[in-house]
């Protein structure tokens, strides 16, 4: 049986991490929680100069495409969309979401 806080936890640190990655801890301007008033939400978006990435953490293995992602993704006209998960494969969910472990992330993204 796994701890109730994990997923909580585990978003957290791949949050940090993401950040860290992207190199935008030193400014936490650039980091944002978005939610709207209909409880649609991102956990994670990284403005950087002109672009926007978006990033939903879920603890699951196998992430799937929600309806709160949608709305995200066409309300703040993300670059780039991730779902980081605990895995270790990269795909493709469609609707410019992509899905990547966090390890894979990562090591593999150029930012």
């Amino acid at each position: 049986m796994e701890h109730p806080k994990l997923g909580a936890s585990w978003e957290g640190f791949a949050i940090e991490e993401i950040i860290r990655h992207h190199g935008t801890d030193i400014d936490q301007h650039d980091c944002y929680f978005w939610r709207t008033q209909a409880g649609a939400e991102l956990d994670l978006l990284i403005v950087q100069g002109d672009q926007r990435f978006g990033f939903e953490i879920k603890y699951t293995d196998v992430p799937k495409i929600t309806k709160s992602m949608r709305i995200a993704n066409k309300e703040l006209k993300l670059d780039q969309f991730y779902v980081i998960y605990p895995g270790n494969k990269k795909f493709d969910m469609g609707d410019n979401i992509f899905a990547y472990g966090l390890q894979e992330y990562l090591s593999t993204r150029n930012v």
